[in-house]
Parts: C-alpha cells; structure tokens; sequence
C-alpha cells in the first residue's frame, strides 16, 4: 500500500490521505475546491467544480494514474439545482470516457463546499 502526497492539490484537512494506492488501484480522497495553497474559492459552483477536477487529476497523475483510466467517481453536491451545470463541467473533465458514477445531495460538506469528488481508478 502507498499514500499518495502531491502538492498540486490540496492538503489532506484531516487524517487522511490525498489517495492510497493499493493492488494496481488508486482511492482518491473526496476533493473539494480548495487550491494547492490550501485557499478556498468563493462560493460559485463552475468555478469550484472546476477546481476539483484539476485536484482531482493532480492526485490522480501522482499515482500514476489518469482522468480516462477512472472507474467510478461519488460526486456530493449541496444543491441538486447544480446537478445540470456540473454534469456539463464534469464531461468537459472526461471526454469520451464514461465512468460509473454516484451524484448524492448532501446536507452540508466540508468547508461549505458546493461540490466534492472521489474517484477509484486503474493505476
């Protein structure tokens, strides 16, 4: 097993990890919109969904991984009313690839967050 620490994302905010990968797998840790210093973005969902797919992909690539070899991603949003416009910012994340996917509305998240991000993917 092997946590995974890259600086291109943000710090782990508990005990925790960024990711651990283990047995050719990365779990990534649910990413939220704070920038690799640690700053977090003002309270406009585009830009913060943005901002957790790059953490998303920085933690991914320091595994030695990437955004296509994702197989499932858990996305907790504060409001469905954002479930359109991040789903769009989420297929401008991946592309052609399609991953299986949970989207759940979550009272409140970390930091207050709009939107956080896990994902298991092939290394």
């Amino acid at each position: 097993m092997k946590y995974v620490q890259t600086s291109k994302a943000p710090s782990a905010i508990g005990p925790y990890s960024q990711a651990v990968v283990a047995n050719g797998m990365v779990y990534t840790s649910g990413q939220i919109a704070l920038t690799p210093e640690g700053i977090m973005l003002e309270e406009d969902v585009v830009l913060q969904t943005k901002q957790v797919l790059e953490n998303l992909q920085a933690v991914l690539e320091e595994a030695g991984s990437a955004m296509d070899k994702v197989l499932k991603t858990t996305i907790f949003i504060a409001s469905m009313d954002d479930f359109t416009i991040i789903n769009e910012i989420y297929e401008e994340a991946f592309g052609s690839h399609k991953p299986a996917r949970a989207t759940v509305a979550v009272k409140t998240l970390p930091k207050n967050a709009l939107v956080e991000i896990d994902a298991v993917a092939l290394v």
